[in-house]
C-alpha cells in the first residue's frame, strides 16, 4: 500500500519527464483523469500492525477532505475480522491543477518550482496560439524559467511576424516588428532562435540568428576569404567582417560566393584571378558593395528551397551573378545524395529567381528528398563547373 505523500513524489518526478508534461497538459481530453493505483493493506498489515493501517484510511481520508482528488474505496473482509472494512485502491486527480496541488500539500522535493512551473504554463499556454510554440514551452522549461511571461508572450508573437531575410540589412532593433523595442532581440536572442527553429526546422540555429534574418550584425558577421591563386591576398585564407567588405573591395575578376565554409575544400585550385567568400548564409546585406558590380559574381549554394531562397536574395543584391550547381541536372545526377528537408523555405523573396529556377524551387518542395547539401556534391562535379565559368570570359 502507499501512502499519499509516496504517490505525490511519483508525480513530482513525472512532472520532470518532458514528455509527460507534453502528453498531459496538451494531450487529448484522455489524459484526465488521472488514476494511481494506491495498493490495498494485506493481511499481515490488519493482524500485526493495527496503527498503520489506522494511519493509512486517515490519511487517504484527508486527501479527500482538501480537495486533492478522489480516492476509490472498496469493502474488502480480512481473517479474523467480522466486519468488512473500506480500503482505498485508487486516487482519482481530475485536471493538471489537482496534480500540481497535491505536490505541493505533501511539500515534495521540488514542489515549490513545480507549483511555479505550473502557474506560468497556463499563462503561456493561454497567452501562445501555435501549438508547436506551446508543445517547446511545455517541454523546455529552463529555457524561459527567468524570462518574465509577458516577454515570452511577445517572443512568440514576434516569431510568427519574422521571415528568413525580413531584416534586408537593417539591424535587428530597428525591424518594425509588434513587440520589438531597441533592446528586445539582444535581451531574448536565445528564445527567438529557439521559437524560430520551431517555424523553420532549425535554420535560425543553423544560420545565427542574425544571418537567418538577414540583419546587420550588431557585431559582425564574420566571413571566410579564400584566394583561389597565388598572389591574391597575402595570406592563404582570413577572416573578415561583413560590414567591411561595403567599402573594402577584394581585388580579383572572379568573386566566388560559398553558402557554407565546410565547402572550401571542394573548390579547384589554383583558379585565375578568383577570390572565394565563404560563410555568408542568409547574411547577404554586404552584397550592395558597390565594387562588386565590377567583378564577375558566381553563386554556390544547398540545392534545396533555402538555398534556392538565399540566391534570389543574392541576385536582389547582384544582378547579374552567376548560379553554379544549383540547377535540375545537378540535382537529378546527385539525387541519390540527398536527404528530407522537413521545413521549406518561404517564397517571399523569389522574384529574382529565372523561370527555370522557379520550376526547380517547386520541384524540390515535392520532394521526399528534396535536399542536396553542397559539401556532399563529388569534386568531380564541383571542378569542371567552377573551372567551366572562370573560363567563360
Amino acid at each position: 500500500m502507499k501512502s499519499p505523500q509516496e504517490l505525490a513524489a511519483r508525480l513530482a518526478q513525472q512532472w520532470a519527464s518532458a514528455d509527460w508534461r507534453e502528453r498531459q497538459l496538451l494531450g487529448s481530453s484522455a489524459a484526465w483523469p488521472l488514476t494511481l493505483s494506491i495498493g490495498q493493506p494485506d493481511s499481515a498489515v490488519f493482524i500485526g500492525d493495527a496503527a498503520a493501517l489506522r494511519s493509512h484510511l486517515q490519511q487517504w481520508r484527508a486527501v479527500e477532505q482538501h480537495g486533492l482528488g478522489s480516492v476509490q474505496w472498496q469493502e474488502r473482509r480480512y481473517r479474523g475480522s467480522s466486519d468488512a472494512i473500506a480500503v482505498p485502491t485508487h486516487w482519482h486527480l481530475a485536471k493538471p491543477s489537482q496534480c500540481v496541488a497535491a505536490i505541493s500539500h505533501f511539500k515534495v522535493p521540488g514542489h515549490a518550482q513545480v507549483k511555479n512551473d505550473y502557474a506560468r504554463l497556463s499563462t503561456l499556454i493561454a497567452g501562445v496560439e501555435r501549438p508547436g510554440f506551446q508543445r517547446l514551452l511545455v517541454r523546455r522549461l529552463v529555457q524561459w524559467r527567468d524570462t518574465p511571461a509577458e516577454a515570452v508572450i511577445a517572443a512568440a508573437r514576434m516569431a510568427l511576424q519574422l521571415e528568413p531575410g525580413c531584416a534586408q540589412g537593417k539591424p535587428l532593433r530597428a525591424l518594425a516588428v509588434q513587440g520589438n523595442d531597441s533592446k528586445f532581440f539582444e535581451r531574448h536572442a536565445s528564445l527567438l532562435t529557439t521559437l524560430l527553429d520551431e517555424r523553420f526546422d532549425g535554420e535560425a540555429s543553423r544560420q545565427g540568428l542574425v544571418g537567418f534574418l538577414g540583419a546587420l550584425p550588431e557585431d559582425d558577421h564574420w566571413l571566410l576569404i579564400a584566394p583561389l591563386a597565388p598572389g591574391l591576398l597575402p595570406f592563404a585564407r582570413l577572416r573578415v567582417r561583413a560590414s567591411e567588405l561595403l567599402t573594402a573591395p577584394l581585388r580579383a575578376h572572379h568573386i566566388l560566393l560559398v553558402e557554407n565554409e565546410r565547402s572550401l575544400h571542394q573548390l579547384p585550385q589554383p583558379l585565375a584571378g578568383t577570390i572565394a567568400v565563404l560563410g555568408s548564409g542568409l547574411n547577404l546585406g554586404w552584397l550592395a558593395a558597390p565594387w562588386l558590380p565590377a567583378s564577375r559574381v558566381g553563386y554556390w549554394g544547398d540545392l534545396d528551397t533555402w538555398g534556392l531562397h538565399m540566391l534570389a536574395i543574392a541576385r536582389g543584391h547582384v544582378p547579374h551573378l552567376r548560379p553554379l550547381l544549383m540547377d535540375r541536372a545537378t540535382f537529378s545526377a546527385h539525387q541519390s545524395l540527398a536527404v528530407a528537408e522537413p521545413v521549406h523555405a518561404p517564397d517571399s523573396a523569389l522574384g529574382t529567381l529565372t523561370r527555370d529556377e522557379t520550376t526547380l524551387y517547386a520541384h524540390l518542395r515535392t520532394q521526399e528528398r528534396g535536399r542536396l547539401e553542397q559539401e556532399f556534391l563529388p569534386t568531380n562535379a564541383v571542378h569542371p563547373a567552377v573551372r567551366a565559368w572562370v573560363d567563360e570570359d
